[in-house]
């Protein structure tokens, strides 16, 4: 699949002029400007670039750790995966672990839920697991 990097350089533009969004919580789920990145990173998709993303760790009015998400876990080595259902937007999504980065808010485009409090903690045990092997 061909990537257009020169298509995501003008979208990143407009996204730093944008206002940082600061109304957002770990456990959200948002619709993020990922971008096209390279080789197996998540990158978004459509014209705006966009991935969902469970907010992990909040540490400013600007600054958080995201886990981009899937709907798929077939062929996938479970350890680096955590699969949920949210009921708040009612879709079974799948966190990946091995790609949590540091996003800035100004790449927030709009909210679509949450992760309960159960499955939270369970992602933040198996994150931990997989930080401490």
């Amino acid at each position: 699949m061909q990537k257009n990097f020169d298509q995501w350089n003008s979208v990143k533009k407009e996204t730093d002029k944008r206002e940082a969004i600061f109304k957002f919580q770990p456990r959200d789920v948002w619709f993020v400007r990922v971008g096209e990145n390279v080789g197996f990173e998540q990158s978004g998709k459509g014209k705006d670039f966009l991935r969902p993303v469970l907010v992990f760790k909040k540490f400013s009015k600007e600054l958080f750790w995201g886990i981009p998400l899937t709907s798929s876990l077939k062929n996938k080595d479970k350890k680096y995966y955590f699969a949920f259902s949210s009921p708040s937007y009612e879709k079974q999504s799948v966190a990946i672990l091995s790609q949590i980065k540091l996003f800035d808010s100004k790449r927030l485009i709009y909210k679509i839920g949450y992760v309960e409090k159960k499955d939270f903690s369970e992602l933040k045990g198996k994150l931990i697991q997989l930080i401490d092997e």
